[in-house]
């Protein structure tokens, strides 16, 4: 009797900008990925920034679009973190526990979650409303709409919105 395994899917919303969320939601990913999930993170609004570039990529913007840029963290080390931000100090002090206890940091997970061909999507809708360019976020990652998030949340068993 051959018996034929159901693929396992997980889908993660990532919509949060702050450093340990994002975090959270890789380190589901990435052990999702690891028990066989096909896993799609969903990136919009203040998740995108988990996927920006640290350098400043040259890019023609209007006003709006370049403040947008401006104020939003160039990349997932640079992401504040939900509580407890102390003007700068929080991220510092949860990246040296980080440190201490030989964790993963949430650019790490990011590299990981590649190496694992977890699909990292971009919200090209939301990429519009920020003023975000392709040029400015990481290479290897796909760009999509909701009705594509929603087509691989259709046939997952485990849907999380972080």
């Amino acid at each position: 009797m051959i018996v034929l395994s159901e693929t396992k899917k997980t889908t993660i919303v990532l919509f949060s900008g702050d450093y340990d969320k994002a975090m959270a939601a890789y380190i589901i990913a990435n052990g999702a990925a690891a028990y066989d999930h096909e896993v799609t993170i969903f990136h919009t609004f203040w998740g995108l920034n988990a996927l920006r570039k640290e350098e400043q990529v040259p890019v023609n913007k209007g006003f709006l679009e370049k403040m947008f840029g401006k104020m939003m963290p160039r990349g997932a080390d640079k992401m504040g973190i939900s509580k407890m931000n102390m003007a700068g100090m929080g991220p510092k002090m949860i990246k040296h526990v980080i440190k201490k206890h030989n964790a993963m940091t949430l650019p790490s997970l990011i590299d990981m979650a590649k190496e694992q061909d977890i699909k990292l999507v971009a919200c090209t809708m939301t990429m519009d409303l920020l003023g975000l360019d392709q040029a400015e976020l990481l290479d290897g990652i796909e760009y999509a709409g909701v009705a594509a998030y929603l087509a691989d949340a259709q046939d997952g068993n485990v849907n999380l919105f972080i």
